[in-house]
C-alpha cells in the first residue's frame, strides 16, 4: 500500500507531526529519504530550522522508532494513514499553504472523493434556532449527494454531524486531536458512529492530545476539503471566524444564517452577511449558488 519513501515519511511524521512545507526541505536533498535515519543532527537542524538539542532528540527517537511496528499498531486500531504523495490523499487540501504531510483516518475513505461537500460551523455554545436551522439547511443537501464537513465540537459542530446522519447523509469529521483522544468526551458515541459509517479524520498521530493550538490548525482542513462554508451562530471573535477566514483565503463561498439582532450568537453571522456573505436559510439555495 506505501511505497518505501512513504513509509519513512509515515516514520518521520509519527515523532515530527508538522505540516508538509515544515518537513519538504527534507525532500530536495533526500527524494526517497533513504538516509532520513542516518542524517546528522547538524544536518537536520538547518533543514527543519530546528534548535541543535531538538535535531538530536529527532535524530535520536527515529532511530529508536525502527524497533516500534507502527503498522501493526494502526491495523489493530482501525487507523488508516494517509501520507500527501499517496493516490487516496484529497486534492483539496494539496490546495493549502501548509496541507497535512499525513491524514489518519477511520471509516469510508472513499468520501474524500465525493465530488461536492458543504462546512457547516458554529459556535460551541449554538442554541437550538441552529438545530432550527440546520433542519431547514441539511436536508436538501444530503438528498442532492452533498457530504457535510464539520469538526466534531460541542454545540454546531456536532449538530451538523448529527444532522446529516438523521436525514440520510454523509459526514467527514476533523479533529484536532489524535485518535486516542477525541474531544470533547460528550462527542464520543458520535465520534465511534462517525468512524464506523462516515468519516473521521485528524492531520495528528494517535497519541496526540488536544491542545490550543490545534484547533486553529484543524480549521484549515475543515475549510481546504469543502466547496463552502455555511455558518449557523457565533459570536464576532470566534474559532468559527477563523475558519471562515480561511475559507475567504481558499477562495470558497460562504453562507451565513441571519439570526435575531438581540441573541449575541447572531452577531458573527450578521456581520458576515453585511461585509458580503451570502445568507441561507434553506439547503435549496446552496445548490442552486455554490454548484
Amino acid at each position: 500500500m506505501y511505497s518505501p519513501m512513504e513509509r519513512q515519511l509515515l516514520r518521520l511524521h509519527y515523532i515530527y507531526p508538522v505540516p508538509w512545507n515544515r518537513i519538504q526541505p527534507l525532500f530536495e536533498i533526500d527524494p526517497d529519504l533513504e538516509r532520513l535515519a542516518a542524517m546528522k543532527p547538524e544536518l537536520l537542524s538547518r533543514l527543519l530550522r530546528l534548535p541543535i538539542s531538538k535535531a538530536e532528540r529527532l535524530s535520536n527517537r527515529l532511530r529508536e522508532l525502527d524497533q516500534t511496528p507502527l503498522d501493526r499498531l494502526y491495523r489493530q486500531e482501525g487507523i488508516t494513514p494517509i501520507p500527501i504523495t499517496h493516490s487516496h490523499y484529497p486534492n483539496d487540501l494539496k490546495r493549502l499553504i501548509d496541507p497535512p504531510a499525513v491524514l489518519y483516518v477511520k471509516g469510508d475513505i472513499t468520501l474524500f472523493s465525493a465530488p461536492e461537500k458543504i462546512s457547516i460551523i458554529g459556535s460551541r455554545k449554538a442554541s437550538e434556532y441552529s438545530r432550527t436551522a440546520l433542519s431547514m439547511i441539511v436536508p436538501p443537501l444530503v438528498k442532492h449527494g452533498i457530504v457535510i464537513v464539520s469538526g466534531l465540537a460541542k454545540g454546531a459542530d456536532a449538530f451538523a454531524h448529527e444532522a446529516a446522519i438523521e436525514y440520510g447523509g454523509q459526514t467527514i469529521a476533523v479533529l484536532g486531536s489524535g485518535h486516542f483522544h477525541v474531544y470533547p468526551k460528550e462527542n464520543a458515541m458520535l465520534s465511534s458512529r462517525i468512524a464506523t459509517d462516515h468519516l473521521l479524520i485528524t492531520e495528528y498521530p494517535p497519541y496526540v492530545q488536544p491542545a490550543r493550538w490545534t484547533f486553529p490548525m484543524r480549521n484549515r482542513i475543515i475549510s481546504g476539503l469543502a466547496d463552502a462554508v455555511v455558518v449557523t451562530e457565533s459570536a464576532e471573535r470566534s474559532g468559527t471566524m477563523s475558519t471562515v477566514e480561511h475559507a475567504l483565503d481558499h477562495g470558497k463561498v460562504v453562507y451565513a444564517v441571519p439570526g435575531p439582532i438581540t441573541s449575541p450568537l447572531s452577531i458573527g453571522p450578521n456581520k458576515l452577511i453585511e461585509e458580503g456573505a451570502s445568507p441561507v436559510w434553506n439547503g435549496f439555495q446552496i445548490i442552486e449558488t455554490a454548484f
